[in-house]
């Protein structure tokens, strides 16, 4: 029995993308010193398609709602914002610090279906939730040729 799998080449870019951010930035902190909390980092998204919107879930676990900034540009949505490290206990008492922390950004370029003007946001549970309605439909009127 032969199994076909799906070639789903963006999901395997963005896969890619992740792993090399990661790679490059255990590489630079070992090379420097630095300690994690200094690099960017990009959230984990969701897209979801319906049939009236899109939607997208992006992971923001301890991060303040009003650090998390959301805007339109022509047609490209950026969400950006900061997760800060914050010292719980001494520094000499973490052995390990593996989650990204600093200043993250991601961009989408909005389809032209999308309406603009009816953007929606949500944050709850460290997921912000954003609603990109489709625009209401447009008829076209049909327009007859006369003859003369």
């Amino acid at each position: 029995m032969v199994h076909y799998v799906k070639w789903e080449p963006f999901r395997d870019l963005m896969v890619m993308q992740d792993r090399m951010t990661r790679l490059f930035d255990e590489t630079v902190s070992r090379i420097f010193k630095e300690e994690m909390p200094r690099a960017a980092w990009s959230p984990p998204v969701d897209i979801v398609e319906r049939e009236k919107e899109l939607i997208l879930k992006i992971d923001l676990p301890e991060i303040n709602q009003n650090e998390i900034e959301i805007k339109v540009e022509g047609n490209t949505l950026i969400i950006q914002g900061e997760r800060r490290f914050v010292k719980e206990v001494p520094e000499e008492n973490y052995i390990q610090i593996e989650r990204p922390y600093g200043n993250f950004q991601r961009t989408f370029v909005l389809p032209k279906m999308i309406d603009q003007e009816e953007i929606k946001a949500s944050f709850k549970d460290g997921v912000l939730r954003i609603v990109l309605p489709r625009k209401k439909e447009v008829h076209l009127k049909q327009i007859s040729v006369e003859t003369s």
